[in-house]
């Protein structure tokens, strides 16, 4: 399975999903600050299977239906950030999808992740992440979950990683850091978390017009 996941930077990177869609062939295409009025419904061969409607600015999926029958789609919301709660930027933070493999018939959970802004503690990041991963389980306990996305956590990883680990999934970074708006705040933000799933690389694709870099994941339910 080869998944897209790409922060738009409110949506000015739009332009670009048909060219990164054509060129790297994905299964799967995961969107975070996406306008979410204002996209089509296929790229290149990739049919829209939901995009998050609590706010202008949030999250989609496309999905190969070649590859991928979609059988339950599910938005998610989590605790609020202050950022949140005075400016109300996103309502819904994770949008996942239970699919089937039409070759192999193996069922796996897909979710787009966008956690709190830089704004928030790592703390709410960290509670955020794991009450996105049980919710997820939701749509098929027992299940192979990938989680890709926004994840907003500049510093401590190796913390992070430990946390996820202890809950049960594995925290997996790209080839190459994802952010570079600030310098202060660069580094890898967009990363893939899971479970039930051999991730054999991510990939840190090349700067468009986002402040994020999209990611490339090669993955297999196990």
């Amino acid at each position: 399975m080869r998944l897209i996941s790409y922060n738009l930077r409110k949506h000015r990177a739009a332009g670009e999903l048909a060219q990164l869609v054509s060129v790297h062939d994905p299964d799967i295409l995961c969107l975070q600050e996406c306008d979410t009025q204002d996209l089509r419904d296929d790229i290149d061969g990739l049919s829209l299977i939901e995009a998050t409607s609590g706010n202008r600015l949030g999250l989609a999926m496309y999905v190969r239906r070649n590859t991928f029958r979609v059988d339950a789609v599910r938005t998610i919301g989590l605790k609020k950030s202050l950022h949140d709660r005075v400016l109300k930027p996103a309502h819904e933070r994770v949008l996942g999808a239970r699919m089937t493999n039409i070759d192999t018939g193996r069922h796996v959970i897909v979710a787009s992740f966008h956690a709190a802004p830089l704004t928030a503690l790592n703390s709410l990041r960290r509670n955020q992440i794991r009450a996105a991963l049980d919710e997820l389980q939701s749509l098929g306990p027992d299940m192979p979950v990938l989680m890709v996305g926004d994840y907003n956590y500049p510093v401590f990883k190796e913390n992070l990683g430990q946390r996820v680990r202890e809950h049960g999934y594995t925290l997996t970074l790209s080839d190459d850091r994802t952010y570079t708006r600030y310098r202060v705040f660069r580094g890898h933000y967009d990363f893939a978390t899971s479970v039930g799933f051999d991730i054999s690389n991510i990939t840190t694709l090349p700067q468009g017009t986002s402040d994020h870099r999209p990611i490339l994941v090669t993955a297999v339910a196990a």
